[in-house]
């Protein structure tokens, strides 16, 4: 059996060193430098950030049981207008690059699937960035496997 995109990755320290290498990525950018930079963030963003991907992509519920869930995170971005749509281009090149920061495996078809995670992800969060969007409550925790998004 094949192992999980998190398995192949290679786990937490592989998901830390990715949230890290793409924050630190994120806020040298010049436009998603505020979102990543603002007084207001979590202290404990980039690991927030690590388990919210490691449990998507495979890895343990970390994320659910600890932090929030997939609506919470959705509300997290939700409303922030539609100039949003540049800053998602944005953060999806910087979260591939990140993957080279992190020494992430360069298979074509991990990296595949990892960028077509992003992209699929930024497109989710961007369904909720008009004023005044309601983001509903149950949104099940979405799983991505080699294949795509999980039907489970």
């Amino acid at each position: 059996m094949r192992p999980s995109l998190y398995e192949h990755a290679g786990g937490e320290a592989a998901f830390l060193a990715l949230a890290a290498a793409h924050h630190r990525r994120c806020v040298d950018d010049p436009e998603l430098n505020h979102p990543f930079s603002h007084p207001g963030q979590h202290p404990e963003h980039v690991a927030r950030l690590a388990a919210y991907w490691a449990e998507v992509l495979g890895g343990p519920p970390t994320y659910s049981t600890t932090a929030g869930d997939h609506s919470s995170v959705l509300r997290m971005h939700a409303g922030n207008g539609e100039g949003m749509h540049d800053l998602g281009r944005r953060f999806v090149a910087c979260f591939v690059a990140a993957m080279d920061d992190a020494g992430m495996p360069d298979d074509p078809e991990f990296r595949a699937a990892m960028r077509a995670y992003m992209e699929w992800a930024v497109g989710d969060v961007l369904i909720y960035t008009p004023e005044h969007s309601a983001v509903p409550t149950d949104a099940p925790m979405p799983r991505w496997t080699w294949a795509g998004l999980s039907a489970d």
